[in-house]
């Protein structure tokens, strides 16, 4: 069923688990979702980068919400990291139920603006917003510790941020990173505790979750984390099953090859699911306050 995105991670995070949210950009990568959750019978969000919302446009976006209005478990929408206000005003009207409003690459004061006007809009709207303070780096090899230091997400700016745009998540930076992990990934938990005594009730959110050791994700859903983005890992398994002998040899067939690169997407994101603790809690999400949220999200 198509869910809300706030439903599902205020009750992954009552239940001390997470949701995860998987990068898609065609037919094969909403399937593997699709089935994965089904399999597992567990929620997830459907997450389209900006890219792919370019690239796909309302086709695309069609797809992941019948995907998900038809799915047998709760599946959400989720636009990611968007820096453009008319891209995110499309996928509120589109009817997603959650955007990340990306500012983290401006100056402090320029994000605290862009971020509170896409919230006002969002919540307008009755979707909810993610944004992010600290910048997550695509590598972390090469910086300084100083220089990490200064990217992660400072505990006291994070509250302010949070009070004056009113935003229902927040990424946080603690070490994380975007994409391959160059070297043992190092997580600042002590930074996160602090994070979460100064943002109060909003939800937090890890990205750079593929090759996070699973004590770290553990710990991490400990302390409060209730909401993984997944995106490398599943398009290494893609990637490497269309480059494999069954989609290049001279007889192969198209079909059969997208099934394959289906089900090796579907196997990396079932790991997730069981990694990240939400596999087998479909039924925490058939409540009133699901039905309810679910209701208001339609007549809108």
């Amino acid at each position: 069923m198509l869910a809300s995105t706030l439903e599902l991670l205020e009750t992954a995070h009552r239940n001390i688990y997470a949701i995860g949210a998987f990068n898609v950009y065609n037919l094969e990568g909403v399937r593997a979702v699709i089935g994965a959750a089904e399999a597992n019978r567990s929620p997830a969000m459907l997450q389209l980068h900006p890219s792919a919302l370019k690239y796909g446009g309302s086709p695309l976006v069609l797809l992941c919400l019948e995907s998900a209005r038809t799915a047998s478990v709760p599946v959400s929408v989720h636009l990611d990291h968007s820096t453009s206000a008319s891209a995110i005003e499309f996928a509120l009207t589109a009817g997603m139920s959650s955007i990340m409003a990306d500012g983290s690459h401006l100056p402090y004061e320029e994000n605290l603006a862009f971020t509170r006007e896409m919230t006002q809009l969002a919540h307008a709207q009755g979707a909810i917003v993610e944004a992010e303070i600290g910048r997550i780096s695509g590598t972390e090899d090469g910086l300084s510790v100083s220089e990490k230091e200064a990217k992660m997400t400072d505990p006291t700016q994070a509250g302010e941020f949070v009070r004056q745009t009113q935003v229902d998540t927040l990424a946080v930076t603690i070490g994380n990173v975007h994409g391959e992990y160059r070297s043992e990934p190092r997580l600042d938990f002590d930074r996160l505790i602090r994070i979460r005594e100064r943002v109060g009730h909003v939800l937090l959110v890890l990205h750079g979750a593929s090759g996070l050791p699973a004590p770290m994700i553990s710990k991490s859903i400990e302390l409060g984390v209730c909401k993984f983005n997944v995106n490398t890992e599943v398009r290494q398994a893609y990637m490497t099953t269309i480059g494999s002998e069954a989609c290049t040899a001279p007889k192969a067939d198209l079909l059969p090859c997208m099934e394959e690169s289906i089900a090796a997407m579907q196997d990396v994101i079932t790991e997730k699911m069981k990694l990240f603790g939400s596999a087998n809690k479909e039924h925490l999400h058939e409540t009133p306050y699901a039905t309810m949220l679910a209701a208001q999200r339609y007549r809108k």
